[in-house]
């Protein structure tokens, strides 16, 4: 009988976006209770010792982090199994580093260096909108921030820019067709285009059609759509691919004329 929260995570069962190896031991980073779930984030144990490569074991994370010199989001963090998720912004203040967590096209989280103009926002989906104790309105987005007095206009599955220095709603996103979005669940994760269409279903998920910049169409449900952009103009820089999935031939084909340019 189980007592308790669970104190570990076994290798094989961490989430494969973290593409950790089968043999490098018996146990992966669980990551701490947080802003983000456990299968939806990235602990910065993983984040500084197998993405970037600056530490070579799990001491060298914990010295590393006892330094202050990691920020999450403009906010210095000491524990290193912290989840970061989408959207989050890591900062190395020591040297002058910033990065996105985004997904790439397979739903693997990838670690996109951004410029430090870009690093003082990010973006979050409003998961969801209520009226609190006397009469305030507020918001819930989808790395658990709760902000009090919103724009009126600002509804559930919108997207607002969050300023990082002042903790405050800059601009918003509609939900709407015509606007760039990014795929952040299911099998098309990562994935970015043009919302085409929008399925209403009462009493269950809404289906979103999306075209992509190839004008391939997929569908999806309407919590796995995140808005990045109003138009098909980005708010964010994008990884390498920008979001647009390749066949298995057309991967080939790339490689192939990229070894002979060399």
């Amino acid at each position: 009988m189980a007592r308790g929260p669970k104190k570990h995570l076994k290798r094989l069962a961490a989430p494969s976006s973290w593409m950790l190896d089968k043999l490098s031991g018996t146990y992966a980073p669980r990551p701490s209770p947080g802003p983000h779930r456990l299968r939806e984030s990235l602990p910065i144990t993983v984040f500084l010792k197998n993405r970037l490569k600056y530490a070579l074991s799990g001491r060298e994370v914990t010295t590393i982090t006892a330094q202050r010199l990691i920020k999450v989001d403009g906010k210095v963090r000491t524990d290193t199994t912290y989840p970061t998720g989408f959207q989050d912004v890591v900062s190395i203040d020591k040297s002058g580093e910033h990065f996105r967590i985004l997904y790439d096209v397979k739903g693997r989280f990838v670690i996109h260096r951004i410029t430090p103009e870009e690093a003082k926002y990010k973006l979050l989906k409003v998961k969801r909108y209520s009226i609190g104790r006397g009469g305030v309105p507020n918001i819930v987005t989808h790395d658990g921030r709760t902000i009090r007095f919103p724009d009126p206009l600002i509804r559930v599955n919108d997207t607002v820019k969050f300023d990082l220095e002042t903790g405050k709603i800059t601009d918003h996103i509609k939900f709407d067709t015509g606007n760039l979005v990014m795929i952040t669940g299911g099998r098309n994760m990562g994935r970015a285009g043009v919302i085409v269409h929008r399925e209403r279903h009462i009493g269950d998920f809404d289906i979103v059609h999306i075209k992509d910049v190839l004008d391939r169409t997929f569908a999806t449900r309407i919590t796995n759509v995140f808005v990045i952009g109003e138009g098909s103009k980005p708010w964010i820089s994008l990884p390498r691919g920008k979001g647009t999935k390749l066949t298995i031939a057309e991967e080939r084909d790339q490689r192939r004329k990229a070894k002979t340019a060399e």
